[in-house]
């Protein structure tokens, strides 16, 4: 894999952040199973990570453009490790919200405060 030179990402500032109190925060998140880093995610609110909206998830590039893809959860495929192919989560739809979102297998993942820098150091 080509090195990466990091970037550096800014905490979004909208309407669900002001919903969940204006609390946010990066998240590196990892693989449980082989340790490889799979997602830069934006955390907002308190409480334990649950789902993962797609509009928060700021790397790798592949996971960040669902977004931008992605219109109805039949179109979304499982949340893989991109190492050893472990599940990690699976797609929905919060209905209060009508955000895409993965719901996240509890214990399949690591995660670690992060800087907003991607790759993380």
């Amino acid at each position: 894999m080509a090195e990466q030179n990091p970037i550096k990402h800014s905490l979004k500032k909208d309407k669900y952040v002001n919903s969940r109190g204006g609390n946010s925060y990066f998240l590196d998140l990892f693989c449980s199973r082989c340790g490889q880093h799979f997602a830069l995610y934006q955390k907002d609110g308190r409480g334990r990570l649950i789902r993962m909206y797609l509009d928060r998830i700021f790397a790798p590039q592949e996971l960040a453009f669902l977004q931008l893809k992605m219109s109805d959860k039949a179109d979304m495929s499982n949340l893989k490790c991109t190492k050893c192919s472990a599940l990690i989560g699976t797609p929905m739809i919060y209905e209060t919200e009508r955000r895409l979102a993965f719901r996240l297998i509890h214990g399949s993942f690591v995660k670690k405060k992060g800087s907003g820098m991607y790759p993380p150091t």
